[in-house]
């Protein structure tokens, strides 16, 4: 039982409509895993975890948390099993504090308010701040504070540090490392800086043209400035002072 995966995608051929968009897509990420998932704008990122929580229909394939296919499970009953999401959009509770943001979805597990504090220290500064009176740094800590309560075994990240100052990304790169490396959280991160997912990351996955064009070791793939020219392009020079 060491070596079953944590999740497992097998196959899966995923879309809008009749528009297929991921064709084919397979890998498996073992307990406390990282995978980063790279590629240019428009190639199914987003659309790749947004199949893994069930908001886009699976046409063909299966999808497999802790050995049990949560393929047909509605996306509420897969954050239930374990899937921890933090869009995009962020989607917190503008008219909610932090605290209140923090514990409106709450799960028992070890992640508790005192654990995101930790995490976190600026929330615990914030704490009694609405939603709508934080940074968009802090709203992005918040997000992921808030998944982190709902206690997951796997935390799936949609570009956490878009459109932030360079201090907060910083600040947030150095947490999402805490969390990966010291906390074990297994995690599938999204992320435009490529050298930054690199960074954080165990695994790394390109797709292009809705296919897993190219899959490597992230250390590995870091130094691969050829690979990553080829399939990221810009993305890297973005990630670079």
């Amino acid at each position: 039982m060491a070596h079953e995966a944590l999740i497992e995608l097998d196959g899966v051929r995923a879309g809008y409509g009749e528009a297929v968009v991921l064709d084919g897509i397979s890998f498996a990420l073992p307990a406390g895993g990282s995978l980063a998932v790279l590629g240019r704008n428009g190639v199914g990122k987003t659309t790749l975890l947004l199949t893994i929580m069930g908001f886009v229909d699976l046409m063909q394939g299966a999808i497999r948390l802790a050995g049990r296919d949560v393929s047909r499970l509605a996306p509420h009953r897969r954050a239930r099993a374990g899937l921890g999401w933090v869009p995009q959009e962020r989607d917190i509770f503008p008219s909610l504090d932090v605290e209140e943001n923090l514990t409106a979805t709450a799960r028992p597990g070890r992640w508790d308010l005192q654990a995101v504090y930790r995490l976190f220290p600026r929330l615990r500064e914030r704490r009694a701040n609405m939603g709508s009176q934080l940074s968009g740094g802090e709203q992005q800590m918040l997000a992921i504070a808030r998944t982190l309560m709902t206690n997951p075994t796997l935390l799936i990240l949609d570009e956490p540090l878009e459109g932030l100052a360079p201090i907060i990304v910083e600040e947030l790169t150095a947490t999402i490392r805490t969390m990966a490396r010291d906390e074990g959280m297994a995690m599938i991160l999204v992320e435009q800086h490529a050298e930054v997912a690199l960074r954080l990351t165990d695994e790394a996955i390109v797709i292009e043209r809705g296919v897993i064009a190219h899959r490597a070791r992230s250390a590995e793939l870091l130094r691969d400035a050829a690979t990553l020219d080829r399939y990221v392009g810009l993305n890297l020079q973005a990630a670079e002072p």
